[in-house]
């Protein structure tokens, strides 16, 4: 992809009492912004897959009950509840996120669709949530819960712990309950949504009111104190609280904004550093979005040159073909993604914050650049998210050869990359269209080719963009100003991909005199006026950083993966081969049929293969490495398809979701990462913990993923509360990760089930990944 260097980027442009929520001095110029986008309010969507995936998503959100997101709300403030909760996530800890997710999604269907249905609902719920905070009397209003002495009990206490100066973390917890400051958050971002969309003048009441309870929490915390807080995932807050400044004026929002900054993270980036390897993705995104509207506000150069920093590093150099980042939500080593090909790369999540960082970025610097990274992960990963028979979504977008897509179920998942894919598929016609006034006059910039009507009502003026793109190379726009016209400045995007466009008005060729990317026409528009722009969509190849012999094809803006039969039919086919000289070569150019080995696939789009297998990367050989390396190939293949069949159950260590899938539980264990990959590391001493559940059958193996170079360290497993075996790793020591297989004694599962605990013998221990597997010869590596 071609994008702005990092270097043309920076070149570029006490505890308090409940207060009223007066907005007698909002900050009307809170932006540094030399761009906008016009309102999404301006903007009717046309048929299109944009068009059918909003709709297919209202009519999910309409099917779900703000009620039942409602219930722990109500549980907490001592309210009977009025529904039965959520499964899934909303029967966990971090109950309450979908509610704020679900707010905004509603929020942004009303400005997208103009469909009252979506207010009423809006209105409704920040009643309720009115009605919650006012039984709580102190501004707080929340739905978590935490685990204590065996019991479930409000999520409430870890805030009243955390003003008492007692702070507790292992990475994914604050004081044993799971994220709080990230469920925060989302109910934050949805009340500010309702107040700017829906008018909801009571939902920024609210919102003042419970940052001032937070405000009270977190306000009499040490640096230190508050860096621990910040250790666990605490979302955007450090942006809704700039937001809360900007809506009310008030000093004390902006400042607690500011005191959000997570030092481990933000001061490497800061001074140019890359350090992401092995981290947590999608919880540092959101600081960097922060970060970036803190620049807007203050205009320190400092938020808007670690922001943009961090911007080029992930896109550059820890991001797929998709335009998604990360493997089993954590960054990987930069420039190294062809190791990390799997079934659990680039969560929603992640491509919906990297979006809403772009859109930021492009408004100080308006270069059409930027749309080409947004164009292609709004295409392939958001627009593949999505299940446009049930409006369902996907949690990782999966590129490991032959992989099928997992989506939600209605009303039993309610992951984070729900809430994110509620709202991703709410508000497709937001950045197709922007705008900025200087003295020479008014420019629209389209920057996205979705199908859509923009109404600009300043100018009481009206552009019609039609196209079938992708699909079609042709994009045609028409302009109906009023009787006497109107004069503005047309800028449309030129897409980087696109190696000779052309561009017509009123049937008559246009030169093409680009300036930041844009094609220019600057007139006094004509009822009919039409510009026509064309953009041929050639096919294209584009390697991974780190293998040059690691491919993927794209076609204009689209990834083109190998379609390999329909999803859920049985084990996955084997990964495709290429074989020869010329990646393109391999292809037949009229029928796109791909002739791999062992054997030819049709080319399609990545993001439609909804419901099939695929493969976006692919091997290739010359024919004599082929000859050379078959052998060797096809045996490491045949390993792991026999692993992936033997496998049970697969448990990686230091990632949220499947901490809480396996019950982790641990005393002193932190996060850790070797390589880039995750894991969890419990320092040197006797008798620490960690512990987890598995699935497993009678005469399974238990096989663990160490360190290679963690030799000698002794610590006892057991199962099920027997001892298995005092272990003390005798491998010789490698810079590589080193596999042990344990053989469980016979008839010792019960209920399809074990519980597994390590426990420390005067060292440390790190452990990476668990997995049972079926019956096998064990071995000891």
């Amino acid at each position: 992809m071609a994008q702005p260097s990092r270097r043309q980027l920076l070149m570029a442009g006490a505890s308090l009492g409940l207060l009223p929520a007066v907005a007698a001095d909002p900050v009307k110029a809170a932006t540094a912004s030399r761009i906008e986008a016009f309102p999404l309010e301006a903007v009717t969507l046309k048929d299109s897959i944009w068009k059918r995936a909003v709709d297919r998503n209202a009519l999910y959100l309409l099917e779900l009950e703000p009620d039942r997101f409602l219930h722990n709300f109500r549980v907490s403030a001592g309210l009977p509840p009025k529904g039965e909760v959520y499964g899934g996530w909303e029967a966990m800890g971090i109950a309450g996120h979908s509610l704020g997710h679900y707010l905004s999604a509603c929020s942004l269907l009303l400005a997208q669709t103009h469909d009252e249905r979506f207010r009423q609902r809006i209105d409704y719920m920040v009643d309720e949530l009115a009605a919650c905070q006012a039984a709580h009397g102190d501004g707080y209003v929340g739905g978590t819960t935490v685990d204590r002495d065996g019991k479930t009990v409000d999520g409430k206490i870890v805030f009243e712990e955390v003003r008492a100066h007692t702070i507790s973390s292992h990475g994914f917890d604050l004081n044993g309950g799971w994220v709080p400051l990230y469920t925060w958050h989302k109910v934050h971002q949805g009340l500010l949504d309702a107040n700017r969309y829906a008018g909801n003048a009571k939902a920024l009441d609210v919102t003042v009111k419970m940052s001032d309870y937070l405000i009270g929490v977190l306000g009499g915390l040490s640096d230190d104190e508050m860096q621990q807080v910040l250790a666990c995932e605490h979302g955007g807050l450090n942006e809704t609280f700039a937001e809360t400044y900007v809506r009310t004026g008030q000093q004390r929002f902006l400042d607690m904004s500011k005191r959000l900054y997570h030092k481990a993270i933000l001061v490497p980036l800061s001074q140019g550093r890359d350090e992401l390897a092995g981290k947590h993705a999608n919880t540092q995104i959101p600081k960097l979005i922060g970060l970036a509207r803190l620049y807007e506000v203050t205009h320190e150069t400092g938020y808007r040159d670690t922001s943009s920093f961090f911007w080029d590093t992930v896109v550059h150099h820890h991001s797929y073909v998709i335009g998604g980042n990360a493997d089993a939500e954590h960054f990987g080593p930069a420039d190294v993604i062809s190791p990390y090909i799997t079934d659990k790369t680039c969560e929603g999540c992640n491509s919906y914050n990297m979006l809403k960082l772009t859109r930021h970025l492009y408004q100080w610097s308006p270069n059409a650049k930027w749309f080409d990274y947004y164009e292609r992960t709004h295409l392939n990963h958001i627009m593949a998210q999505q299940d446009p028979d049930t409006g369902l979504f996907v949690y990782f977008m999966p590129l490991y050869p032959g992989s099928q897509r997992v989506y939600s179920t209605k009303f039993d998942s309610f992951w984070c990359c729900v809430g994110t894919g509620m709202e991703n598929h709410a508000k497709h016609g937001d950045s197709v269209y922007w705008r900025t006034k200087t003295e020479k006059g008014d420019t629209v910039f389209v920057n996205l080719f979705i199908p859509s009507q923009l109404n600009w009502t300043d100018k009481r003026t009206k552009i019609d963009l039609d196209t079938r793109f992708p699909d079609d190379e042709t994009v045609t726009l028409t302009v109906t100003p009023p009787v006497h016209g109107a004069e503005f400045e047309l800028a449309v995007r030129l897409p980087g991909w696109c190696a000779k466009p052309t561009l017509s008005l009123n049937g008559k060729a246009v030169a093409l005199l680009p300036r930041d990317g844009y094609a220019r026409l600057n007139r006094r528009w004509k009822a009919g006026d039409t510009v026509v722009l064309t953009l041929p969509q050639s096919l294209r190849v584009e390697a991974t950083p780190d293998d040059a012999r690691r491919i993927a094809y794209l076609k204009g803006p689209m990834v083109m993966a190998a379609d390999k039969g329909a999803a859920n039919t049985g084990d996955a086919p084997r990964a495709p081969v290429l074989v020869g000289d010329d990646a393109l070569a391999v292809i037949e150019p009229a029928t796109l049929m791909l002739n791999a080995q062992p054997q030819a696939l049709p080319l399609k789009p990545y993001y439609a293969q909804y419901h099939r297998r695929s493969a976006a990367y692919f091997p290739l050989f010359t024919a004599e490495q082929w000859r050379t390396e078959q052998a060797v190939w096809t045996a490491k293949e045949a390993a792991q398809r026999e692993l992936e069949a033997r496998t049970i159950d697969d448990f990686h260590f230091g990632e949220m979701q499947p901490e809480r899938d396996h019950g982790f539980d641990t005393d002193i264990g932190e996060v850790t990462s070797r390589a880039g990959r995750a894991g969890r590391w419990v320092m040197w001493t006797t008798g620490k913990y960690m512990a987890f559940d598995m699935q497993a059958e009678p005469g399974a193996v238990l096989q663990i993923t160490y360190w290679g170079q963690d030799t000698h360290k002794s610590f006892d497993i057991e199962v099920d509360g027997k001892l298995l075996t005092h272990e003390t790793l005798a491998f010789d020591p490698v810079a590589d990760f080193r596999i042990v297989d344990y053989a469980l004694p016979p008839n010792s599962v019960e209920n399809g089930k074990i519980h597994v605990r390590f426990v420390t013998q005067n060292s440390d221990m790190a452990l990476f990944e668990a997995r049972t597997l079926r019956v096998a010869a064990a071995k000891k590596a």
